[in-house]
C-alpha cells in the first residue's frame, strides 16, 4: 500500500481504498434487509469481512460472524483458481455456459488436477486414486481432467448438460460431428460462428462469413498455407464436396485452436 500510495507509485481508486468498509457496510445491509449473519469468504478477506462483523455490532448491536476457507491457488502460475478479469468461471449458465464451464476444467493443470478432484467432486479417495494412476500413464490424455470436467459440470449443470458439453467438445476435438444430437449442435453454435452453403459452396466465403479468414484475400493465403482443415483434414481446395458434409454438417478450422473454428451447415 505504502509503495502504490508514494512519489513513484501508480496510486490506487477511491473504491479500492475503501473495499474494507464497502464490503463492511455490504454486510450491514444484508443483515438487515435479509437477515443473514454469515459471510464466507476466502482467507484473504478476512480482514475485509470482519469489518462487517464490527459494523453490525456498533450499529445494531447484534452478533455475527464470517467463515474464511483456504485459497486455492493454481500451482503453476501462483494465480487464484478460477479468477482473473479475462478468464472468471461462473455458475450461471448466462455467464459461463456448460460447454465453457466444462472446458475450463479440461484444461485444468496438470499439477492441480488431483487436488481439484478432491475439492471439487464427490468421487471418493479410492476413485481419486485409480483415476489418477490411469492419467500418471500418459497425461497427454488429460484423463484426470476429464473426470473433473465431467463430475463438476455435472453437479452445477446436471446430466443432460453435461452430455451436451461433452459432445461438443469432442467435436472441436475431431469427433465426428454428423453423429451428436440436434441440442448438442444447437450448443455448438453458441460457442463457436456457424453458417450456411450448398455442398459445392465456397470455403473461400465460408473462411470469410465466419471470421476465420479477414477477407476472401487472407482466405486464399492460408489455404495455401495449409493452414485450414475440414473435419480435422487440412485441404488446399477453394470449394466444399458432399463428402466433406457429415450429416449436412462440418467443422471448418484455421490452425489448431478450438476457437478457431466455424460450424457449417447444408442449405435446406
Amino acid at each position: 500500500m505504502q509503495s502504490r500510495l508514494g512519489e513513484e507509485g501508480a496510486g490506487i481508486s477511491y473504491a479500492e481504498f475503501s473495499y474494507a468498509l464497502i464490503q463492511g457496510y455490504d454486510f450491514l445491509h444484508l443483515h438487515r434487509t435479509y437477515g443473514v449473519n454469515l459471510q464466507l469468504c476466502g482467507a484473504d478477506q478476512w480482514g475485509n469481512s470482519i469489518t462487517g462483523v464490527d459494523l453490525i455490532r456498533r450499529v445494531t448491536g447484534d452478533e455475527t460472524h464470517v467463515w474464511s476457507s483456504p485459497l486455492i491457488v493454481n500451482k503453476t502460475t501462483g494465480v487464484k483458481f478460477g479468477k482473473s478479469e479475462a478468464g472468471a468461471v461462473w455458475l450461471d449458465p448466462a455467464k459461463t455456459s456448460p460447454t465453457q464451464f466444462y472446458q475450463f476444467w479440461i484444461n485444468c493443470d496438470d499439477a492441480g488436477v488431483e487436488d481439484y478432484l478432491k475439492i471439487y467432486t464427490l468421487l471418493s479417495k479410492q476413485e481419486i486414486d485409480e483415476w489418477m494412476a490411469k492419467h500418471r500413464e500418459d497425461p497427454s490424455k488429460r484423463i484426470a481432467q476429464t473426470r473433473l470436467a465431467i463430475e463438476v459440470t455435472k453437479l452445477v449443470h446436471g446430466q443432460d448438460q453435461m452430455a451436451i458439453a461433452q459432445d461438443v467438445t469432442d467435436v472441436l476435438k475431431g469427433a465426428n460431428i454428423g453423429v451428436i444430437s440436434d441440442e448438442s449442435i444447437d450448443a455448438l453454435r453458441n460457442e463457436i460462428p456457424s453458417a450456411k452453403t450448398t455442398s459445392d459452396g465456397s470455403v473461400i466465403t465460408m473462411l470469410s462469413e465466419t471470421g476465420l479468414a479477414s477477407s476472401n484475400t487472407e482466405a486464399r493465403r492460408l489455404l495455401e498455407g495449409n493452414a485450414i482443415s475440414i473435419n480435422g483434414r487440412k485441404v488446399q481446395r477453394e470449394q466444399f464436396e458432399p463428402e466433406d458434409f457429415q450429416n449436412g454438417r462440418l467443422l471448418l478450422r484455421r490452425g489448431k485452436a478450438y476457437k478457431d473454428s466455424a460450424l457449417v451447415e447444408l442449405e435446406r
